[in-house]
């Protein structure tokens, strides 16, 4: 790469300050919206079923090219997107009788157990594959001028769509690592839990350093400060099983992942405000050791593990059945319902007083992505809450029987889901781990043949839409196959 090209785009994502929280909401809340008219469009035409090509072209365009759009062509107008999305779906609710057959609960006699196979939500599904997607997109598209630098990650304070994005990435791993917890309550030794989850991060810790080769030797663009020298996100995904298994066992001491996930958080901060942690890991001139090489990605990693902490706790709400002797299918979603809702205003009220000087009683602090503080974890655990609230809600009101009866087989449950499920949604959430390393070669390919900072708008869209087709096609490839490669 020539090393004047190479300066200025590590100067294009350079010392961003980001953009407004209002606006990163809008445009993230394209998912949602696409997956209502989905949902419309499924549950009152049956239209993904059976999934013929104009139903494959369909699916692709709303759950990846909306989201590829917003954070391009219409991201100076999100807000319109989303109507040109709901639009269609409330005329179709208005002209339009529902198919939806009423299945009654098949009682149980006893309660649930913990033994007992944890069921399938389809809308943990969709959100899983929607964070896969909007990060896959944001990887390549940030390289190029279509994307704005203020959704692009900011370097010290400030709130951006990557910022977030890479934090929601680690909350929505915690939600799905509950369902080592559900299965296994009665918890096996510290070493057969830490054996468990080394040999999940070793992909990953793989994959880090085949990065960190792969940037050095080949002159690639790197961006110092948002990780250090030699870490990079990779590092930070694969060091969190293990850690958090050494942090399972503080759970017996604080039965709460919630309590324990701000213990975490707010010890953290306490260190940032009354010691010189945050000066060194901001301004200290880089010294010869590791630690002070790469300080940015190993003193955030506590911020991260409090995210990832957060979403195991969520996980735990929501993932089990919630039925019982006592409990209707019906009362157990509305339990999962007011869980998620309570904990989005919680973590967004406490964001609120972290982040500014709210009533006169905030504490003022700035997010920073780059340290992972407290009012960017919560500011993650609110958005990621608030996120699941609206995929169940969408769920609860167009395919209520997948929580509302009690599957007598796994083909009813599975046949059930599917019906409630993109296809697209259902290949990215399976193969997420494949996909991800797919995309990453992907983009270094993209930059190391393609100058990005000089392509045009059209061209750039033209890549970025073949790019999310080949990531889409390898995500249902794999699934056809029925290859599970999740991360």
């Amino acid at each position: 790469m020539d090393f004047d090209y190479k300066t200025r785009k590590e100067a294009f994502v350079s010392n961003l300050t980001g953009g407004s929280i209002l606006e990163i909401n809008a445009v993230t809340l394209v998912a949602p919206a696409s997956v209502f008219l989905w949902s419309v469009l499924q549950s009152r035409l049956s239209f993904f079923t059976p999934y013929s090509p104009a139903a494959l072209i369909t699916d692709f365009l709303l759950n990846v090219l909306a989201i590829l759009f917003a954070t391009t062509l219409y991201s100076s107008a999100p807000w319109l997107l989303n109507l040109f999305l709901v639009s269609p779906a409330l005329l179709i609710l208005l002209s339009s009788r529902s198919r939806r057959t009423n299945t009654k609960a098949k009682p149980r006699q006893v309660a649930a157990s913990h033994n007992e196979s944890l069921p399938i939500h389809p809308f943990l599904t969709t959100y899983r594959a929607s964070m896969m997607i909007v990060t896959c997109v944001a990887i390549l598209a940030v390289d190029f001028r279509v994307f704005p630098r203020r959704f692009a990650k900011a370097e010290n304070w400030g709130t951006s769509l990557m910022d977030l994005g890479v934090g929601s990435f680690v909350f929505s791993g915690g939600v799905v690592s509950a369902r080592s917890v559900l299965r296994d309550p009665a918890q096996k030794t510290l070493a057969q839990r830490i054996t468990r989850s080394v040999r999940h991060s070793i992909p990953l810790l793989v994959l880090g350093l085949i990065r960190l080769y792969s940037v050095k030797n080949l002159e690639y663009a790197e961006h110092v400060t948002e990780y250090g020298v030699h870490w990079n996100f990779f590092f930070t995904l694969g060091f969190l099983p293990p850690f958090v298994e050494i942090f399972e066992g503080l759970a017996t001491i604080i039965p709460s992942y919630e309590v324990l996930s701000l213990a975490v958080a707010v010890l953290y901060q306490i260190a940032l405000e009354s010691t010189d942690l945050k000066g060194y890991i901001l301004v200290s001139p880089r010294g010869p050791g590791l630690l002070s090489k790469n300080r940015e990605g190993i003193f955030s990693f506590l911020g991260y593990l409090a995210i990832f902490l957060a979403g195991r706790a969520t996980g735990i709400r929501v993932i089990p059945s919630g039925i019982s002797a006592s409990t209707t299918p019906q009362q157990a979603r509305k339990r999962v319902l007011a869980s998620l809702g309570l904990l989005a205003i919680g973590c967004a009220a406490l964001f609120a007083m972290n982040s500014t000087y709210f009533l006169g009683y905030g504490a003022g602090i700035p997010v920073s992505r780059r340290l992972a503080n407290m009012p960017y974890v919560l500011w993650v655990a609110a958005f990621n809450n608030a996120q699941l609230f609206l995929f169940s809600l969408i769920e609860t009101v167009f395919f209520p029987t997948v929580h509302r009866a009690v599957a007598s087989s796994k083909n009813e449950e599975a046949e059930r889901t599917a019906f409630a499920t993109s296809p697209i949604m259902k290949a990215f959430n399976r193969g997420g781990l494949a996909v991800f390393l797919v995309a990453n070669l992907l983009t270094g390919g993209v930059n190391l043949t393609i100058p990005t900072l000089d392509v045009q708008d059209g061209q750039a869209m033209l890549i970025l839409v073949g790019y999310a087709a080949v990531i889409t096609g390898v995500a249902l490839g794999l699934d056809k196959a029925n290859i599970k490669i999740a991360l």
